[in-house]
């Protein structure tokens, strides 16, 4: 098998270029394509792709709406092209992890990438990642995970103190509670897995820990986050505070993050500790952290660590001067190389207050008016509807708080296929009786923004 790249724009394997081999000599004066393999918008991602670009070259955002890849007389042809790619995909919050872990995969065949597949799945699952950790002698606080009630029941054997439960897939401590030994504990929250894990407490009057980021092996900040009052959680986005403390992290931490982050098969990663009566032990690895926090508490950006250490790996040339000169501006500003979410020929990309849609589903299709709701996080098809052409299957639901009486109501979601403007495009909506509204379908925030939106458009129904 061969693999060959395509550049951007490249909508037909018919007009692609084939090379039986790939041939990967650079020089250092060469500008490289760096890829940023990103489904989100998050501003780290935004701020690695303007840090490539000022250090002269040109950043790739690969996202669903502009990746393909296709098999042709033996060769392996992906689109778009990039001499090395950072690996930013968000798995804690994907709803198809395996599929996205592929994604980065296919590219590794052929390509440098940034936090290689089978390092990221190492520390997707919490539990995997501390037994690993734990298997190299790294101190990690005792756990306990086992997959049904009956085996989970026996974990204040291993654990007589408070414990923390968490999922074993999780981000953002979303989930996370502490149990006693004495009650009830199941080993699934939400249609997840979970597992407890030894509560460490220290004498501090505030729960805090201190997270690291580590860059190709070397430690590029510090900061100490403190839980918000009456929490233990110290996740900045749970409220916590930050304070850096790169200066003052002493050896034994540094070595630890470091060797946290070699051991998990990471690049990069931002590695939390904790110090107990002067023992560090390691409480999380993870690959795709978060730094916006760090540069608040530090001043110091990893955007431009991240890029030069991407575009090394393309064998692009970088100054060390130019990467240490950026560190204090993280530019989050939208990349010029953000691919458009929508086909921008003609009046493809505007959507009015309301707009006449299709919709298909597995019993067929159907025509609807839709209202645009930039207050609505998703979108919403009524129960009638939705059972008129099919949609589903049912993927899982959501809570919606009503705005009103400010009640929830849980709400079942499938994925529809809407035809907006011309282009087909598949949604995860939620189904609502909407019988006594004026509009069946509501357009919320997961598709409106990928148009502009003029509120003086709208359509007779």
């Amino acid at each position: 098998m061969t693999t060959s790249f395509n550049s951007p724009g490249t909508e037909h394997p018919a007009n692609a270029t084939r090379s039986p081999n790939v041939d990967r000599t650079r020089t250092a004066t060469e500008t490289q394509r760096v890829g940023v393999l990103s489904t989100h918008n998050s501003k780290e991602t935004k701020a690695i792709l303007n840090a490539i670009r000022v250090l002269g070259h040109e950043p790739v955002w690969v996202r669903d709406e502009n990746v393909s890849s296709w098999i042709e007389d033996g060769s392996v042809h992906l689109s778009p092209r990039v001499d090395a790619l950072v690996n930013r995909l968000l798995l804690t919050k994907s709803d198809h992890q395996l599929e996205d872990l592929q994604l980065a995969a296919l590219y590794e065949e052929t390509t440098p990438v940034i936090n290689r597949s089978q390092a990221v799945a190492n520390t997707l699952h919490k539990y995997r990642a501390g037994a690993k950790l734990a298997a190299a002698d790294l101190p990690v606080p005792d756990a306990f995970f086992g997959r049904s009630p009956r085996t989970f029941e026996a974990w204040p054997d291993h654990l007589p103190d408070a414990a923390a439960h968490k999922h074993t897939i999780g981000t953002n401590g979303q989930g996370m509670s502490v149990v006693s030994p004495d009650e009830p504990v199941s080993p699934s929250t939400d249609d997840e897995q979970t597992f407890v894990q030894e509560f460490l407490e220290s004498s501090k009057e505030r729960p805090s820990d201190v997270r690291v980021y580590v860059v190709d092996g070397e430690v590029v900040g510090a900061m100490r986050r403190r839980a918000p009052e009456d929490d233990w959680r110290t996740n900045v986005a749970l409220g916590g505070d930050t304070e850096g403390v790169t200066d003052e992290l002493g050896r034994r931490p540094r070595r630890l993050a470091r060797e946290a982050t070699r051991t998990l098969e990471l690049d990069l990663a931002g590695v939390d500790l904790m110090p107990i009566d002067d023992k560090w032990y390691i409480l999380e690895v993870n690959a795709t952290a978060g730094f916006k926090g760090l540069f608040a508490a530090t001043g110091v950006s990893v955007a431009p660590h991240i890029a030069s250490l991407a575009i090394r790996r393309a064998d692009g040339g970088v100054e060390d001067a130019h990467v240490a000169a950026m560190e204090s501006t993280l530019d989050d500003s939208v990349p010029d190389c953000k691919p458009p979410l929508v086909r921008e020929d003609g009046d493809g990309g505007v959507l009015g207050y309301t707009t006449r849609i299709r919709l298909s589903g597995r019993n067929g299709a159907d025509e609807a008016v839709a209202k645009s709701d930039t207050g609505a996080k998703r979108t919403c098809i009524d129960t009638e509807l939705a059972g008129r052409i099919g949609a589903g299957p049912l993927v899982g639901t959501t809570d919606v708080q009503s705005g009103t009486g400010g009640e929830t109501e849980t709400r079942p979601l499938v994925d529809v296929d809407l035809c907006l403007n011309g282009h087909w495009r598949t949604v995860r909506a939620s189904i609502t009786d909407r019988s006594t509204m004026t509009y069946p379908v509501l357009l919320g925030r997961d598709v409106l923004e990928s148009y502009t939106l003029d509120i003086s458009r709208t359509v007779e129904e």
